[in-house]
């Protein structure tokens, strides 16, 4: 297979390839907002027909929310070539508050910044310009050797930025069709905005809500004040002792399940020089938190954490109200390690919680869904090939990291499908996902689709 004029066919075919991008960028297709609905829809039947145009078997499947878009090429006759799953989502985060854009942002353009061109709009870098890199390769394979170099299914969700609320069902009723030798993913990052990057982990979540409840209403500190129970002193308590000195998380069995970095990915995080007071330093920070012992990389990418993301009671308006509030709040964020059961630490957490109220509190608790770490195998022969043939593209060795964030539709495949992933994303530390003046480097989007063309040529033919 000629993978030179494949790459250079993307070079020449660029302006038309963002034209191509412009057009799905400027479709609002905000699945959190019911409002927009016919805009998701609007997104979805554009993708069906551009997968169409490339020669994929294509349907819009409905769902209890947003439809999903699934397309299949059977690729060469005969081909020994794996068959792939390629995964994005069509949905992007809300534009608001509008008057901190620059440029209207369902409008995109490129602009020219200081540090280089770049495609402004929302989704540009979440996750339209990512999955959009994915069918630029296909598009340019398709022009010079008429067909794709491998079986390929294409599978593009409509709720990821609201949840995925029906992503589970839709997996398990037509888990058959969607089940390939390995997914494949654009919606991360290069590592430092540099360094091209295999993500091979990432953290789990669990999000819990509570309430202590104390007195029937809120009462006049004055007369009550240091007889009745306060509810905000409860919980401030009880949220403390969450963590210990050494910032290890005090929950019985919190660690159960949780191992050590092997020796290989220790020496290739540890190689990448990551520069966590620059890290910490842009925004505000100098010293590291967390558990003592540990490297930066390891806390943000391995290990477990515990953070409180909301606290609230009484009376917090302008001005001073001298009340016992009835009631005090708290929002508990844990980002889990692969290992770890989200199911225990919910239970663990609340165990921690009930026995700790003290007489006259009670606790009330609000679920939210929770999700399982992911940890790909680099054992596999493909992920290196991969990681040789984007270095090969940056000029650089790409490595293998892990993301601090959750991804759970990695760990849906390999619960639901049996397949491993490969995250490959190309997007940049200031490229400001789900905030105003969101964009995409010009070169992130080129490279990027450089970089699939590459990953498919060799994946295809050196195999899994």
């Amino acid at each position: 297979m000629s993978l030179d004029a494949v790459l250079a066919k993307i070079d020449e075919t660029l302006p038309e390839a963002l034209e191509r991008l412009y057009a799905i960028l400027r479709i609002p297709s905000i699945s959190t907002d019911p409002a927009f609905k016919a805009e998701c829809d609007r997104a979805a039947d554009w993708m069906v027909e551009e997968l169409r145009r490339l020669g994929f078997t294509t349907s819009k499947r409905p769902t209890k929310g947003h439809p999903m878009v699934v397309g299949l090429s059977e690729g060469p006759a005969q081909s020994t070539a794996p068959h792939l799953l390629f995964y994005g989502h069509y949905d992007v985060q809300p534009a608001d508050p509008l008057e901190l854009w620059d440029r209207d942002p369902f409008d995109p353009a490129l602009e020219e910044t200081p540090t280089g061109t770049v495609i402004r709009g929302r989704g540009t870098s979440d996750d339209k310009g990512q999955y959009m890199t994915f069918l630029e390769a296909c598009r340019a394979w398709k022009a010079v050797h008429g067909a794709l170099p491998c079986k390929l299914t294409i599978f593009l969700e409509g709720e990821e930025e609201s949840g995925s609320k029906n992503m589970i069902p839709f997996l398990q009723d037509n888990a058959e069709e969607l089940t390939a030798d390995l997914a494949l993913i654009s919606d991360t990052a290069l590592f430092q905005s540099k360094t091209p990057a295999i993500v091979t982990m990432l953290r789990g979540l669990v999000k819990e809500e509570i309430t202590i409840h104390a007195a029937s209403r809120d009462l006049h500190s004055g007369f009550y004040g240091g007889i009745a129970r306060n509810p905000i002193r409860v919980l401030s308590g009880l949220l403390a002792g969450l963590q210990d000195e050494d910032g290890r998380i005090t929950l019985p069995g919190f660690y159960d399940g949780v191992e050590d970095l092997s020796n290989e990915l220790q020496a290739q995080w540890e190689a990448l020089n990551f520069d966590h007071n620059g890290f910490l330093g842009g925004v505000g920070l100098s010293v590291p938190a967390g558990e003592t012992g540990r490297t930066p990389l390891e806390m943000i990418w391995s290990r477990p954490s515990c953070d409180i993301t909301g606290i609230w009671g009484g009376y917090t308006g302008e001005g001073f109200k001298t009340v016992l509030p009835a009631e005090a709040h708290a929002k508990i964020s844990f980002r889990l390690a692969p290992g770890q059961d989200p199911a225990q630490i919910r239970a663990a957490f609340r165990a921690y919680i009930t026995a700790g109220l003290p007489a006259d509190c009670r606790v009330s608790f609000i679920d939210h869904p929770a999700s399982p770490a992911s940890q790909m195998s680099i054992a596999k022969p493909a992920f290196e090939t991969a990681r040789r043939a984007l270095g090969a593209e940056w000029g650089e060795d790409a490595a293998f990291i892990g993301c601090g964030g959750s991804i759970p539709i990695a760990g849906h495949f390999k619960d639901y499908l049996g397949m491993d992933t490969m995250l490959i994303g190309f997007s940049k530390d200031d490229d400001g996902l789900h905030s105003p003046n969101e964009k995409y480097d010009l070169e992130s989007f080129r490279k990027g689709t450089r970089s699939w063309a590459r990953i498919l040529n060799d994946l295809s033919t050196q195999g899994q």
